[in-house]
């Protein structure tokens, strides 16, 4: 391989690997604040006996969210032409709902998270080593769902490329270290700046997603206006470039996106963006507003 073919190559590899790999840090992040919770709650309780209960739930749950990748993305990777399209805009449009939706419950609910895990697991306690193993498998399955349908819908644009799983599972890693780290004491992060910010990356990329689905579904004759381009700068951009890798292999852009993308990409940034950044209502007086809910 040349030298300038290297060069080529090495930008669309590390923009795949980069917006997976951030895909990865965050939910990976999430994941080990709920396990990291759950696993302080029953040292500082005096039950480590039940912590191998916690990680046979985590296990299951990551087995789990391991499946469902494989069923649907390379379970599907036999099956072509026009099928082969609604099948990906079908697959990018759910996974874009369900993150859409994980990331916005995500933004109300991290500041109560901590209290309800602890609160689950007192009561699971009671109850027995079924309920612990549920409880821990529920809690981190919620995140990792989240994390398998957007890989499907990020890796769909791919081209069966390898590179994407690896920048997730150097994600995960990376975020498995700083779990450690977190636990520990040695290092600490500003979760509402970083959440903040990661979850604006997510509703981006998301919305690159969206755009990929609605053109997957045009072309498989499920969506009108496949024909009716909106604009097209294709004479004025490089696909091959840097930026043309980077738009491309993170966000899902193309030169000539159809009307409907168009109006699809900006309807869900404007509508998403503003739900997420709309400041969080907190009751003037909490202890009046839990009486009489």
């Amino acid at each position: 391989m040349s030298v300038l073919a290297v060069a080529e190559t090495a930008p669309s590899i590390a923009t795949q690997m980069f917006g997976s790999g951030l895909i990865g840090l965050r939910e990976g992040l999430e994941t080990g604040i709920v396990v990291m919770i759950l696993v302080a709650f029953l040292v500082k309780a005096g039950r480590r006996d039940t912590l191998k209960w916690v990680w046979l739930g985590v296990g299951t749950a990551v087995a789990m969210v391991a499946l469902i990748f494989f069923v649907i993305h390379y379970g599907t990777s036999t099956v072509t032409g026009l099928t082969a399209e609604v099948i990906a805009g079908v697959a990018s449009l759910a996974a874009v709902a369900i993150v859409t939706a994980m990331v916005l419950w995500m933004r109300t609910a991290a500041k109560n998270i901590s209290g309800e895990l602890r609160s689950g697991m007192e009561k699971a306690l009671t109850v027995g080593p079924t309920a612990v193993l549920t409880l821990s498998f529920f809690a981190v399955g919620r995140e990792g769902v989240e994390t398998a349908l957007l890989m499907v819908g990020y890796a769909e644009n791919t081209n069966g490329s390898l590179w994407p799983l690896l920048g997730l599972l150097l994600g995960i890693l990376v975020a498995a270290v700083l779990t450690v780290f977190l636990y520990f004491g040695a290092i600490k992060i500003n979760f509402a700046v970083f959440f903040k910010y990661t979850g604006i990356f997510l509703i981006v990329v998301a919305a690159g997603i969206l755009a990929y689905g609605i053109r997957a579904l045009q072309i498989g004759g499920w969506l009108p206006g496949g024909s009716a381009v909106a604009f097209d700068i294709t004479a004025h951009y490089d696909a091959s470039s840097w930026y043309g890798t980077v738009l491309a292999g993170i966000f899902n852009f193309r030169p000539e996106p159809t009307y409907l993308q168009v109006i699809g990409w900006t309807a869900y940034i404007v509508i998403v963006l503003f739900l997420f950044l709309r400041p969080v209502r907190v009751p003037a007086n909490p202890e009046h507003a839990v009486s009489n809910s």
